[in-house]
């Protein structure tokens, strides 16, 4: 199986951090958990990159952060929440992804139907 290059993939952690947060608040490990669902094990993000992400999103005025007890008694938990900042940046994104995706498209040899290339 062929797994993601990180290099190919680092551009768009903000943006699918973003798409997330676009629901509702959530916190790292949920975050990254969701992405290896969503992306069917394809992708694992990791914790280091994660927080990477959050604190240069935060820096840039994107998401903004907050502490959260987990349930009655529980774990203190640092929440992350987009702001409209964040969603306009998602917005530019998703609009880069779509020239990005047709672009590159230009240069990937496609199998013949009998699976020749």
């Amino acid at each position: 199986m062929i797994e993601i290059s990180s290099d190919v993939i680092r551009g768009y952690n903000d943006t699918m951090i973003l798409f997330l947060l676009l629901k509702e608040p959530s916190y790292g490990y949920e975050l990254s958990k969701q992405i290896k669902t969503l992306s069917d094990g394809k992708y694992v993000i990791k914790e280091t990159t994660l927080y990477s992400a959050f604190s240069r999103m935060e820096k840039n005025g994107y998401v903004e952060s907050f502490v959260m007890e987990a349930g009655e008694g529980g774990k203190k938990r640092t929440y992350y929440r987009i702001t409209d900042a964040g969603r306009n940046y998602y917005n530019d994104k998703c609009e880069e992804w779509l020239l990005t995706k047709e672009v590159v498209e230009q240069f990937i040899m496609e199998e013949n139907s009998d699976g020749n290339n």
